[in-house]
């Protein structure tokens, strides 16, 4: 499967102030991204580690980091926010079986593997320069 790394989005970089209007009312753009009232920005040196991560047009494999031992937290359906432990892998059904404690026993439970993040991994962990705030830059859904 290949799948944008920012699908939907595009990297502004100028003047938040002097261009808003501008970027707000072209074409294609439906919004910004904004949290409240506040637009966030990209620090330059994020986009420019993404360039250098993402260099080459080839699409790229990624592993999603699900093994044996892994531990997740379920992303979506009704067992959101959920905690688990991976105990088998089953890659031709892109699921895996997790024991997750539910009502307050310890069950073994098949999920989609989209359906799961690795606790242990955020995009700040994998690229160190997210945690750094200069505003330069802002993103924009499309």
């Amino acid at each position: 499967m290949i799948e944008p790394l920012f699908p939907s989005y595009i990297f502004v970089r100028c003047r938040l102030d002097e261009r808003l209007d501008e970027i707000r009312y072209t074409q294609g753009i439906s919004s910004l991204v904004h949290f409240g009232q506040e637009i966030p920005s990209v620090p330059s040196e994020t986009v420019e580690e993404l360039r250098r991560c993402f260099e080459s047009e080839q699409p790229m494999a990624v592993e999603d980091g699900l093994f044996v031992g892994t531990e997740v937290v379920v992303a979506e359906g009704a067992l959101l926010g959920s905690r688990g432990i991976v105990v088998r892998v089953l890659p031709a059904k892109r699921r895996v079986q997790i024991l997750l404690e539910f009502l307050g026993r310890t069950t073994l439970t098949e999920m989609d593997r989209k359906s799961l993040t690795a606790e242990e991994q955020s995009m700040a962990d994998l690229m160190p320069a997210l945690a750094v705030r200069p505003r330069t830059a802002l993103a924009i859904a499309v």
